[in-house]
């Protein structure tokens, strides 16, 4: 599985964005998806993550009731609808899938990754 994010951006705080994430290979949908971020200067964090049927999602506290994952397997695509920007919200976004049922929030399981796309929020 290959994957490519996309929509990052310079926002005000506030604003919304939404970021997308295209995957080639036949097995998309046998996999949950996830989204990290990396702020500047940090390590990479857990944002949230969707099953394979797009059933359930987790999200992290600080995102929670802002951010919305969703899928669309017939378009081999995970989205990431980000509400509410905050200028602590800036960072690298990588989207990842990993086996289902493996798990969403540790990086180490997952086993495939996209490039990542720039986020920055001003405040």
């Amino acid at each position: 599985v290959q994957l490519q994010a996309s929509g990052g951006g310079l926002v005000q705080a506030g604003d919304s964005l939404r970021l997308s994430c295209a995957a080639s290979g036949r097995t998309f949908s046998s996999y949950d998806m996830g989204w990290f971020r990396q702020p500047p200067g940090q390590e990479r964090e857990f944002v949230g993550g969707i099953t394979w049927s797009g059933g359930s999602t987790s999200y992290a506290d600080s995102v929670k009731g802002r951010f919305t994952i969703s899928r669309d397997n017939a378009k081999n695509t995970v989205y990431l609808q980000m509400n509410s920007l905050k200028p602590e919200d800036t960072a690298v976004y990588y989207c990842a899938a990993v086996s289902a049922g493996s798990g969403w929030y540790d990086p180490m399981r997952y086993r495939y990754w996209g490039q990542g796309t720039q986020v920055t929020v001003s405040s």
